[in-house]
């Protein structure tokens, strides 16, 4: 008789003991590091707020070649992938996990993981970069400008109210309907060749379809604060529901209605 009926392949024992265990904690690892800088000293930088003005990032911005764009920039890349990395990866898990079983029997299977996560990283981070180059604008157009300082609340309705009405658009299902079939996506994209380049391009395309979905939502935080954690759980929340739950996508729209009461309720407090 067969000692190895009934057993699950190695491939499958793998993924369930060494592969989803790893990703689970490199998520957890991420919301970790979050907690702990966001309760250090060096908390403020995780706010975006002061990154010059006092501590060891005053002193680097003295010291090195264009200090005050570079240092800022660093801090907040880093932060900005930890917060993608917690917030971002459990909504991409049925990615990762089509792709794992798809190339578990290829000798560079480790290699080719790590690349599709840098390939979504990176989009993710290219996004992050934009986003932070808006913020700094507006926020120099409010040093510059008194009067709209007193009125700056009025940007963060306008990002809740635009985050709201992105929930209803053609573009947010579109992409909404790519992230949540990944293995379609992996067997239209993936071709083998050029493994390690294929597979960067593989989580660089998923990536794109990803922010098209949740750029908006993931813009909320620099209205909500991006040092808040328990705002970055409940938008997590909802988007790994949205992408990764069976009836997930009919919350896109209760979801849009909320933000756009709130946004009205907003208006109308400060009026």
């Amino acid at each position: 008789m067969n000692s190895t009926a009934g057993q699950p392949p190695p491939s499958a024992s793998r993924h369930v003991h060494v592969f989803l265990p790893i990703l689970a904690a490199l998520i957890a690892l991420a919301w970790v590091a979050l907690w702990a800088w966001a309760r250090s000293p060096y908390g403020r930088y995780l706010e975006h707020d002061d990154w010059t003005a006092s501590g060891p990032a005053a002193f680097l911005c003295r010291v090195v070649p264009a200090g005050g764009v570079v240092v800022p920039a660093v801090l907040y890349a880093v932060a900005w992938i930890l917060m993608t990395a917690a917030m971002m990866l459990p909504t991409t898990l049925p990615l990762f996990s089509a792709f794992d079983r798809l190339t578990a029997q290829r000798a560079d299977h480790g290699r080719l993981l790590v690349m599709l996560g840098l390939g979504y990283m990176t989009v993710w981070g290219a996004f992050g970069l934009l986003a932070h180059a808006l913020h700094s604008a507006v926020l120099s157009l409010l040093a510059a400008q008194p009067t709209l300082a007193l009125h700056g609340w009025l940007i963060g309705v306008a990002t809740i109210a635009l985050a709201g009405v992105f929930q209803f658009s053609t573009l947010k299902y579109r992409c909404l309907e790519r992230c949540r079939t990944p293995l379609s996506f992996v067997i239209e994209h993936w071709r083998g060749h050029a493994q390690s380049r294929h597979a960067f391009a593989l989580g660089a395309q998923h990536g794109l379809f990803c922010v098209g979905c949740c750029w908006a939502l993931m813009l909320l935080m620099f209205a909500l604060g991006t040092g808040s954690l328990g705002w970055m759980l409940l938008l997590a929340a909802v988007m790994a529901i949205e992408k990764n739950v069976r009836w997930g996508k009919r919350l896109s729209m209760p979801l849009g209605v909320a933000l756009l009461s709130w946004a009205i309720i907003l208006v109308a407090t400060h009026a």
